[in-house]
């Protein structure tokens, strides 16, 4: 039985609701000929042997539906950590069983779902990896709620009274989703360029009154592993002629494939042709045949402009703008060089505020040129708020295929994920401005250049303080840092951070590995906690620090570390900024919420770039370490 889309929740004493599990459906078979298999009836029972040998010890032979489900470090549901379970069978598994077909020797498959489920809770021996799954009843939206604060991937409405009648999109079931993913069929893939192998992005669709439709391209949320897995895949696939109705025009060259793969995928938005915005592979499906994927009926999409829709039907560009801060919601503006598409700039990233995707580029457009030197030749970590600071976000580090020819980028191998990273490189207002426009808030540079990656150019000493701080108490940490550094001869400089805290940074001009400034770091940390030992800890983890204490956090000088630039704006209330200060300004009355959007170009106009000696000549870290120790 499959469920239909549902658009919010809702609260009704004839439906109950159960979490919407993110993992792999399936049927299992107890009884003498013992069976577990997807929806497109592929064995799963060898691939999920622990949820199998968990099965066989049921006192009843039934037909029971569920989902397994893999948790990741969080203890959260998990699509993706799925994906690697054969990679590595300690990841917890748990089959979540929330339906009962056939109970020793008879169908109740014609019995209400409430009836279903209560002698599923009866007949259901559970253990650490088959669990019940249980339901409210009535209180729909109060368990979204729920589910959205845990961030879960939503939830499934089911009518009390309705039988269970299998292969049919039933409006008896009603899935309704907290994050935006989707399933989709591959029907191709591009060439990819730069350094990446394999292929550059896959080309997706679904199916619509039978036809395959075009749904957009993905080039982002692969690590070679994936991508290696996914193209020996494809490769038997591989066909001569496009599988689509209507063949889409893609930015490199493309390989069409028998469109019989299906893929998970995260996305920002739907255009009114229902095409996905910056979709993000999240991982195969093997329990989803191919021509399931279709487009629902009620499928919510955003309107296109007219300007869009002449484009997509007609090739044409849009008009070019050239007054960025114009109201136009979709434009191209050209800057050097280089076309610059901006979407959607009336749509609102601050609720609160009332400011638009438009007050956020035309910011980075006035600040590009003090900003720049605090971004250039630096891998940046991308962290996207597609639908503003109240809607989803998510990271995105590899450029991929979808990035502008223009935009720089760079390889580097990550420790953490074992694979390498396209990361992009921001080196001027064009591509400040794409990244604005694709929903980067704020601007995450490494603390090292792509020149001399193993030598950070500056140290950070982050003030981060915990819920019951003060921002009084962190400018009294902060001052208390600044006599630490004074003491063994380092200037230092400060700006806020844009949120709760204060950032001191003590310039260091490549001359140091990260191991030797983090070392640095410690050192003057535990000096600050040795002054102010009442309200400060070095103790990262927040359970154990409480909620009364800041944390010196000296960590931020690892390699890869990112931390928000100065003059980037943050995703807060009130579009902060992170702002340097002069170290006179840190006293009390000093707020990081008079630092704003519009507060920030008129302060450095009136100011300068008082933040510029951090890029400057390097404190002598031995010297000062000597210092500390007499």
């Amino acid at each position: 039985m499959l469920a239909s889309p549902g658009a919010e929740p809702f609260d009704d004493a004839d439906w109950l609701f159960e979490i919407k599990w993110d993992g792999y459906r399936a049927i299992a078979g107890i009884g003498k000929d013992f069976r577990l298999y997807s929806r497109n009836g592929l064995s799963l029972a060898e691939k999920y042997f622990t949820i199998t040998e968990a099965l066989q010890g049921q006192k009843h032979a039934m037909i029971i539906d569920g989902e397994i489900v893999a948790y990741n470090d969080k203890n959260l549901p998990d699509f993706q950590t799925l994906q690697h379970f054969g990679d590595n069978p300690a990841i917890p598994l748990v089959y979540h069983v929330f339906d009962l077909l056939h109970l020793n020797g008879h169908s109740t498959e014609s019995l209400s779902t409430l009836e279903r489920k209560e002698l599923l809770k009866e007949a259901l021996t559970e253990n650490d990896f088959v669990k019940y799954c249980d339901h409210v009843q009535k209180d729909g939206i109060g368990f979204f709620e729920a589910a959205r604060r845990k961030n879960l991937e939503g939830i499934i409405a089911k009518r009390a009274s309705a039988p269970y009648t299998e292969n049919t999109r039933s409006k008896d079931w009603l899935k309704i989703k907290h994050h935006k993913t989707e399933e989709a069929v591959i029907a191709g893939f591009t060439e990819p360029r730069g350094s990446r192998k394999k292929f550059g992005a896959l080309i997706l669709g679904r199916y619509n009154n039978g036809r395959l439709v075009y749904a957009g391209h993905t080039g982002t949320g692969f690590d070679e592993k994936t991508l290696t897995e996914v193209y020996n895949k494809l490769k038997p696939l591989i066909r001569t002629t496009s599988p689509f109705d209507v063949t889409p025009k893609t930015n490199m060259p493309a390989t069409w494939v028998q469109p019989r793969l299906v893929c998970n995928i995260k996305f920002a938005e739907l255009t009114e042709d229902h095409i996905f915005r910056h979709p993000v592979f999240m991982g195969l499906r093997i329990d989803k045949p191919a021509k399931d994927v279709v487009i629902p009926e009620k499928e919510k999409a955003m309107p296109l402009t007219k300007k869009e829709k002449a484009a997509s039907h007609a090739g044409a560009k849009p008009k070019v703008a050239k007054n960025i801060a114009s109201g136009i919601d979709d434009k191209i503006v050209v800057i050097g060089k280089h076309e610059v598409k901006l979407t959607h700039q009336q749509k609102i990233y601050w609720p609160d505020d009332g400011y638009t995707k438009a007050d956020l580029v035309n910011y980075y457009d006035k600040m590009a040129k003090y900003i720049l030197p605090y971004l250039k030749d630096r891998a940046e970590s991308l962290n996207r708020f597609p639908n503003g600071i109240k809607g989803s976000s998510f990271y995105h580090k590899d450029a991929g295929d979808t990035a502008p020819d223009w935009v720089s980028s760079v390889e580097i191998f990550s420790e953490s994920n074992q694979r390498n990273i396209d990361y992009i490189v921001c080196n001027d207002k064009a591509t400040l401005l794409y990244l604005a426009n694709l929903g980067c808030i704020e601007m995450n540079p490494w603390n090292s250049t792509i020149k001399r990656l193993e030598k950070p150019t500056y140290m950070i000493i982050d003030i981060d303080p915990s819920e019951k701080n003060t921002f009084e108490q962190v400018i009294e940490v902060a001052q208390a840092t600044k006599q630490v550094l004074d003491a063994c001869g380092v200037k230092s400089y400060c700006k806020t951070s844009g949120a709760s805290g204060i950032h001191v940074f003590v310039p260091m001009a490549n001359k140091y590995e990260y191991e030797q400034v983090k070392t640095f770091a410690h050192l003057t940390a535990m000096r600050v906690t040795e002054m102010l030992p009442g309200f400060t800890t070095l103790e990262r983890n927040l359970k154990k620090r409480g909620n009364k204490k800041i944390y010196i956090d000296y960590l931020q000088n690892r390699k890869g570390q990112t931390i928000a630039s100065v003059y980037s704006v943050r995703p807060k209330k009130g579009a902060t900024v992170s702002a340097p200060l002069d170290w006179k300004e840190v006293k009390k009355g000093l707020h990081p919420s008079q630092f704003d959007i519009h507060t920030m170009p008129k302060r450095i106009s009136q100011k300068g770039d008082i933040f510029k000696p951090v890029l400057g000549k390097g404190a002598d870290i031995l010297k000062c370490i000597k210092k500390m120790e007499r």
